[in-house]
């Protein structure tokens, strides 16, 4: 549970609380009625367990609240959809999660994304697309609509060249060595992001291998101040509580600090080509 989805149900459960008393009801009495377990009411109260959408219908028919029910069950959807796990995302494919994320893009002023590990989505070449998608598919077992995924996802880059939006990339150093597809692949890519150093409405840093650890954190977007969207192996976390914005804002300015733009970005993407150009002749028979 994290700290976003648990303080949100704890919130809830606070309101709950507060409706109980305030209609003068005790937690033994309401778990009677409803012929709960006893514990049931201080777990929900508490943050412990999730109410139902029963459950809440059961507080305010009780308390006699029932024109807060509608609030109370907004409150309840936000936390559900704040962690979605990746079959429910993706459970028709890739190309919908493609298809969210395009419309989250076209609404942001200001897009910040970190990835230590992979080249970001907007940056990618098609066939690097290509050769990451069909992993995803490959390993969470989705319904295989690769092609449409990959057509979706190169669709999204037309953002880059809009009016009105600002990119900053950040990707760490081992992004340029993470083989996703083989090494041609990875050449292609690395030759795009050259490429993207210097374009109007984008910025792309680089965070080097050497660089101190002073946060470390999975890869992350943040759209403007109000949104953030984590990817985690096996779902995907949506933050919208503001001090939590606030502190991704913090982490991704330390790590834009710590990175390398311009010509010594190119130095090191430079680097990264010239080392798998070196593997290439290294291998027998090349």
């Amino acid at each position: 549970m994290t700290d976003s989805v648990q303080e949100a149900r704890e919130a809830l459960g606070k309101r709950l609380r507060e409706i109980r008393r305030d209609a003068g009801i005790t937690g033994r009495e309401l778990s009677a009625r409803e012929g709960w377990h006893e514990s049931k009411v201080s777990r929900i109260e508490h943050g412990k367990a999730r109410p139902s959408t029963a459950d809440l219908r059961a507080y305010c028919s009780h308390c006699d609240a029932n024109e807060q029910l509608p609030d109370l069950l907004a409150s309840l959807h936000n936390i559900d959809s704040a962690w979605l796990e990746w079959r429910r995302l993706l459970g028709t494919g890739v190309k919908r999660g493609q298809q969210l994320a395009l419309r989250l893009e076209a609404e942001t002023a200001l897009v910040r994304n970190y990835e230590p590990q992979i080249i970001p989505g907007l940056l990618q070449t098609a066939e690097y697309a290509e050769a990451k998608l069909r992993r995803v598919i490959e390993f969470y077992r989705l319904p295989d609509d690769l092609d449409a995924g990959v057509s979706k996802r190169m669709e999204r880059q037309q953002v880059l060249y809009r009016r009105g939006h600002q990119f900053h990339f950040l990707i760490g150093e081992t992004s340029l060595y993470t083989t996703v597809g083989d090494d041609d692949v990875m050449r292609g890519q690395l030759d795009r992001l050259q490429t993207i150093i210097g374009m109007p409405r984008v910025t792309l840093g680089i965070v080097p291998l050497t660089a101190e650890a002073l946060v470390v954190l999975e890869g992350f977007v943040m759209f403007d101040n109000r949104m953030v969207k984590v990817e985690a192996h096996t779902a995907e976390l949506t933050v919208t509580q503001p001090r939590e914005v606030a502190l991704y804002g913090r982490a991704f300015d330390t790590l834009a600090s710590q990175s390398v733009t311009g010509e010594a970005a190119r130095a090191l993407i430079r680097a990264a080509i010239s080392r798998r150009s070196e593997r290439h002749n290294d291998q027998p028979g090349s």
